[in-house]
């Protein structure tokens, strides 16, 4: 049976792979066209995932097409005006992180949205099953009060990556590690904590060949009393995306790099709390992979469902507005409280403000 879901695909890189073959391991969605400004990088793509239709771009797509989603592949500068496009026509859209450059476009986003056309970002790391169990968990007696977390993405980027020319720039991707690669681990964070309260935070430019920062370090205060670190880095050989949790009675930690799946959680009951932690964690879900295909399976039953597709305008908005903090205080010296960043305020028009302070 021919799936019944169509979906179009913008930008056709290395990324847009990722998210073909998750539709083609589910089964449940048909990719029915695609666009990309390079038309031999458009040809290889349909060719290899059987699209029947391409196009130069994507008003000639959503002209011919009706899509039920958009998946949208393309640099994070170019995010905003395609999903705003795309749902204007009445689709829905699954964009890739970090879905704008800006808390201004985040909300001109959210302006276009509809009535059966959503808006979602692609967040994998919320849907393997350990973090299902650990968000379950949360206000668990057997866990107790949550008190402190961990939230370290450190990596590494060779300077040949930012040889590309929209990478290492605010004006086109919006950000450095806050803002393009740590932002999928404190999503998880936030995913699990909830709403964050206040930030204190540096960034610098070490060593990297960039205009935005290579490092950034983060103090937040979440509204139910957790403290917690967030570093982010492109400047770690060795390198590693660490998240731990702590509560009254266990500590949760997970190491991973890239996507983790159930082996690489650990929990720790502190004494006296051994089996009431350890029955706690066993009977929580098992056996998913963080990764595009366990949200892309999600995203699938909401599109067919009619309902809103994970991960909403709403929760997108919480991380963005994190690192749209993360960079005010960084570059004010100010501690900066949620809500507190409007129209009126430059960090939430750009990233960087009114600029750098190494610029």
């Amino acid at each position: 049976m021919t799936p019944s879901l169509r979906c179009a695909v913008v930008g056709t890189g290395g990324i847009a792979g990722f998210h073909a073959a998750s539709l083609h391991r589910l089964g449940r969605a048909r990719i029915v066209a695609a666009t990309d400004i390079d038309a031999d990088r458009l040809a290889a793509f349909g060719e290899k995932w059987s699209v029947p239709r391409l196009y130069p771009d994507l008003d000639a797509l959503l002209a011919a097409e009706s899509p039920d989603l958009v998946h949208v592949c393309t640099p994070p500068g170019l995010h905003a005006a395609q999903a705003i496009a795309a749902l204007r026509s009445g689709a829905s859209v699954l964009c890739e992180k970090p879905p704008v450059l800006s808390l201004a476009e985040l909300d001109a986003v959210a302006g276009a949205a509809a009535d059966g056309a959503h808006f979602a970002t692609v967040f994998q790391h919320r849907f393997g099953s350990g973090a299902t169990t650990l968000r379950e968990l949360v206000g668990d007696p057997r866990l107790g009060r949550p008190t402190a977390a961990v939230c370290h993405t450190l990596w590494f980027r060779a300077d040949s990556y930012f040889a590309v020319p929209w990478r290492g720039r605010f004006d086109v991707e919006g950000g450095g590690p806050t803002m393009g690669h740590g932002i999928h681990q404190f999503d998880l964070l936030l995913s699990i904590m909830g709403d964050w309260d206040s930030v204190v935070a540096v960034a610098a430019r070490q060593v990297k060949p960039t205009d935005t920062e290579d490092l950034s370090a983060a103090i937040v205060t979440f509204a139910n009393g957790v403290v917690a670190t967030v570093v982010n880095s492109v400047v770690s050989p060795r390198e590693s995306s660490y998240l731990r949790f702590d509560f009254e009675h266990a500590t949760v930690e997970l190491d991973h790099v890239y996507g983790y799946g159930d082996d690489d959680w650990t929990v720790t009951a502190a004494p006296g709390h051994e089996a009431a932690v350890a029955d706690a964690w066993a009977a929580g879900a098992t056996g998913v992979r963080s990764g595009h295909d366990a949200q892309l399976a999600a995203v699938l039953d909401a599109v067919a469902a009619g309902t809103p597709p994970p991960v909403t305008l709403t929760d997108a908005r919480r991380t963005v507005e994190l690192v749209a903090a993360i960079y005010a205080s960084a570059f004010t010296g100010r501690r900066i409280a949620r809500g507190e960043l409007g129209p009126d305020s430059p960090f939430y028009h750009r990233m960087d403000g009114t600029g750098a302070p190494w610029t």
